[in-house]
């Protein structure tokens, strides 16, 4: 991925953010027929491995989980805010008529070697801390026992776990950092308004950070 310096993410706490705001990851593989790639939720667990594990599963009918070699190199995507920045957002714009139209955006690439776990337990652990988590905002969170036992037996044989050991944690927020302050707070406004507001948030914090 190409990261201009002023663009990269650092912070592993910021890495992390966007792992967990935006669980629904982009996992690319490398098959006998090209590149491959599954849409699917994730769990992070930041105390596992050297920089984090991501656990996750997909439908046993699904090849993916047979097409990689248990320790294959895998990349996962994970997009924060994102949205369309237009030229007439900014003031300097009407001034000098030199601005041309963007898309900010986050995005974090995990690299890592997956690990297929087709075993009950594994499989059962990941649906509960997948359920547990998304959940929680619910006035009466769903648990698998909400079910009978039987069908719960018959989805988990219908699933297959895996694991992905992350080696490298790769992250881009590319918010405007290269205009001018009153551009940026422009554009900020001009989203709030069009009610992007997780995107102007982003953008509010790192002009907050840069002029620290």
């Amino acid at each position: 991925m190409y990261v201009p310096s002023h663009f990269a993410i650092t912070q592993p706490g910021e890495l992390h953010r966007i792992l967990r705001a935006h669980p629904l990851g982009i996992l690319v593989t490398q098959t006998g027929d090209g590149l491959d790639a599954n849409h699917l939720p994730f769990e992070f667990d930041p105390t596992q491995g050297l920089l984090g594990t991501l656990i996750g599963h997909v439908a046993r009918a699904n090849p993916v989980w047979q097409q990689c070699r248990n320790g294959a190199e895998v990349m996962v995507i994970f997009r924060g805010a994102e949205g369309y920045i237009s030229p007439s957002w900014y003031p300097s714009k009407h001034e000098t008529h030199r601005q041309v139209p963007t898309w900010n955006y986050e995005v974090v690439h995990a690299h890592g070697h997956l690990t297929v776990r087709d075993d009950e337990k594994f499989v059962r652990g990941v649906v509960a801390r997948l359920t547990r988590t998304h959940e929680a905002q619910e006035p009466k969170p769903w648990k698998m026992s909400d079910s009978a036992p039987d069908y719960i037996d018959a989805m988990v044989q219908a699933i297959v776990g895996i694991e992905i050991t992350v080696s490298r944690l790769e992250g881009k927020a590319k918010l405007s950092q290269n205009r001018e302050l009153r551009d940026r707070e422009g554009a900020i406004d001009a989203l709030r308004r069009r009610g992007n507001g997780e995107l102007a948030d982003a953008m509010g914090k790192s002009l907050e950070d840069s002029v620290r």
